[in-house]
This record gives structure tokens, C-alpha cells and sequence, in this order.
């Protein structure tokens, strides 16, 4: 079934995306995938860094493609009081301010909160930044890898003989820019009760660190400091990541009592369930170690495929252990969760869409990555009126992208 875009849940709202790199553009691109219209504002001339990350595809930078397709970019130099200028008159008619500069610039430019939402009480004024606006901290810099630290994930990831270890991908910040834009959502919601807007703030740690919050929780309860426990768990057993005969990877999680009583059944195994030894969830992880022989012992002795029939028969939790290839041959995910990032020289290229559905929204087109400064006459002169000579002048002056 298709439906009309006017279904998109944010159709109507503007937002200005003041954000680079990776957490606040993740915030401006689930927004843009319920439907606001997201304007990206980008140095004129560099533009946002992320365009240079690597991996890359004839120049385009894949990081950046995925957060930004389908947003309109705006050059503009925020550095020069005119370029802050033409800043606040777009800022003027938009519903939401996404900003990811270090505490206290935005005040410093006559752009903070309190400045902009005394000119325009319904804005929603979206903030990302290393450790948030308040506190000891504030004035840091921080990007996802010291998020990831502080937060107390990298010393949980790993094995007990590893040292602790960052993921290899933005994980802070995609976790903090779903955030911020839930944040948003809920910040345009409430204004509709009341008719004004709010300041969100996120903190890059703070979102991982709700994740991690078992930790510090059974620390100040306990004493006890939680380690690394490689692919198992330190609340259930049996759960891991095993090989198969034929050197591939699933994983299986018997994470409650039913579960890991399928399990049993699924490995021609009843007498586990009745053994003293892993009878129950406090017996198994007590005998975790041996019980994770067993099961590995069983995964190695027969093909992936095979052992995730099996499991599947049983209604086990377990999935193979996929690569982007399997991915984007599986036919669930075909259905479901990939889309095609068109309009770029990436082809048709699939890419995750939206991290949610909605039965009456169909979801967005991802139809091509704005060239920087791409849509600033359109936006400058189409939609705010600026007059030839005026946007000719800030172009000549570098304030702008001519």
C-alpha cells in the first residue's frame, strides 16, 4: 500500500541543521525521514568534514551519503557576523534549530536559546555536544570514541584478557542522534500544548550510558565493578556467538528459562534440563564455562545452515552471524529495512532506511547527497526573497556559496 506524503507525521516542519560530522546530521536525517524538510548549513567552501571520510566512492563519501541524502544544503560562512546574519533569517521561519558547535559558541555568536527563542518562542532548539550544556565538563571537546570511554562501554566490550575496545563504527553517536531526535519530536509535541518551544540537550555519553546503566547500578549496589565478558553474558546462559562446521558464525541467546529449555531440546540434550548444574538461569551462569563447551561442541558438528533449521523448528533465539553481503541478499531485510540511496554516483546503492515504521506513512525517497551549497539560491532567494544583488554580493564576499 502506498500513502501520500502528506501522511509523513513531520511534514510542515523546518529544520536548520547547524550540526557536522555524525550525531547532530543523524538527529537531521530521522527527522528528515518523517518528513520535515531539513536544511543543512555548511561552511561555503569545505563544508561539513564528513565529506572527506573514508570509505569513499568516486569522491562521495559513503559516511556521509547515508546521513545526509535528501537533505538541502546551505553554504554559509557562520563564522562572519554576516553569515550569522542570513543564519538567523532563516532561523526565523523554522520549527527546529539542530546546533552541535562546543558549549557556549552559539551564546558567544548572539545565538543561544535564550537569544533565538526570544525572537521565536516556538522554536526547538536542538543541542548535541561531548558532555552536555551544564556541568564540570561542558567546555570539553568530545567525539563518540570518548563517549564510548566515559560512558564505561569500552571497558565492558571485549574479552576478559583484551584490552577494552571501541566499536568501529559511530556508535555514541548514532545512539545520540536517535536521541536528539526524539528529544525534538518530543519538544514539538509539547509545544503544541502550550505553544512554546524548548532547548534539548544530549550529551554524546549519556544515551550509551542509560544502555550501560546495569553497571553503575550493580556497582553502587553491590561493590561489584562489572568486567568483560567477550560474546557471552553476564546475566543469562547459554548466550554467544558459535562457529559451524562449515567455518560459519551464528549466535544463540538462551536468555530466559523457555528458551534455553528449546535449546536443550533443539541439541537432543532433555537431560540438561533436569541437571543440577544448568536446571536454572542461576545454575547455568554459575556453570557457564562447561555449558558452553556443550554447546559449542553441538554447533561445530554440523553446517550454519542446518543448525539455524533446527533451532528455528524449536523456536530458539539465534540468526546467522551476517556480513553486508548476507544482508543485502536476505529477503527480510530486502522487504523491510533497505532502501536504494538514489541520485548519486553510488548508483542504485542500499542503505538502512528509517529505524521505525508507521502504518500510515510510507516512509521517505532518498534521492541524491546535496553538492555543498547546492540549494542556497533556492532557499536564500526562492524562499526568503533575497534579492540578485544582495546573494551576489555575500557570494563575492565568501559568505555564501554563489
Amino acid at each position: 500500500m502506498t500513502h501520500p506524503a502528506s501522511a509523513a507525521p513531520l511534514s510542515g516542519i523546518r529544520v536548520i541543521e547547524l550540526g557536522s560530522m555524525y550525531a547532530a546530521p543523524t538527529a537531521g536525517r530521522m527527522l528528515r525521514d518523517f518528513g520535515a524538510d531539513v536544511v543543512k548549513i555548511e561552511d561555503p567552501t569545505q563544508g561539513d568534514f564528513a565529506r572527506q571520510w573514508q570509505p569513499a566512492h568516486e569522491g562521495l563519501a559513503i559516511g556521509f551519503s547515508r546521513l545526509n541524502s535528501g537533505k538541502r544544503s546551505v553554504g554559509i560562512d557562520m563564522r562572519s557576523p554576516e553569515g550569522r546574519e542570513v543564519a538567523r533569517e532563516l532561523i526565523a521561519g523554522a520549527d527546529v534549530v539542530i546546533e552541535n558547535f562546543r558549549p557556549g559558541r552559539m551564546e558567544a555568536w548572539g545565538m543561544g536559546y535564550k537569544d533565538l527563542s526570544a525572537e521565536h518562542p516556538g522554536l526547538v532548539m536542538t543541542r548535541v555536544s561531548g558532555f552536555g550544556q551544564t556541568g564540570p565538563y561542558r567546555e570539553r571537546p568530545g567525539f563518540g570514541t570518548v563517549a564510548e570511554t566515559a560512558s564505561g562501554y569500552a571497558f565492558l566490550n571485549g574479552w576478559p584478557h583484551t584490552p577494552p575496545t571501541a566499536p568501529p563504527f559511530g556508535f555514541a553517536d548514532s545512539i545520540a542522534g536517535i536521541s536528539a531526535a526524539f528529544g525534538t519530536a518530543m519538544a514539538l509535541y509539547q509545544r503544541e500544548a502550550r505553544g512554546t518551544g524548548s532547548e534539548v540537550d544530549v550529551a554524546l555519553y549519556e544515551p550509551l550510558m542509560f544502555i550501560l546503566g546495569d553497571a553503575v547500578l550493580n556497582y553502587t549496589a553491590t561493590g561489584e565493578i562489572m568486567e568483560r565478558h567477550g560474546n557471552a553474558s553476564g546475566a543469562a546462559s547459554p548466550r554467544g556467538i558459535y562457529q559451524a562446521a562449515d567455518e560459519r558464525w551464528l549466535s544463540i541467546a538462551g536468555s530466559n528459562q523457555t528458551i534455553a529449555m528449546r535449546l536443550f531440546d533443539a541439541m537432543g540434550r532433555p537431560d540438561l534440563k533436569t541437571d543440577e548444574r544448568y536446571a536454572t538461569n542461576v545454575a547455568r551462569m554459575a556453570n557457564n564455562e562447561s555449558l558452553q563447551e556443550i554447546v559449542i561442541e553441538w554447533v561445530g558438528q554440523r553446517g550454519r545452515d542446518e543448525v539455524l533449521a533446527d533451532l528455528d523448528a524449536h523456536e530458539v533465539v539465534a540468526a546467522a552471524v551476517n556480513d553486508a553481503s548476507d544482508i543485502t541478499r536476505d529477503p527480510h531485510f530486502a522487504e523491510r529495512t533497505l532502501v536504494e540511496l538514489g541520485g548519486t554516483v553510488l548508483g542504485n546503492a542500499l542503505t538502512p532506511g528509517p529505524v521505525l515504521h508507521m502504518s500510515d506513512y510510507a516512509g521517505p525517497t532518498y534521492d541524491g547527497v546535496p553538492a555543498i551549497g547546492e540549494h542556497t539560491r533556492e532557499v536564500l532567494a526562492g524562499e526568503l526573497g533575497f534579492a540578485d544583488d544582495r546573494l551576489a554580493a555575500l557570494a563575492a564576499a565568501g559568505v555564501v556559496t554563489g
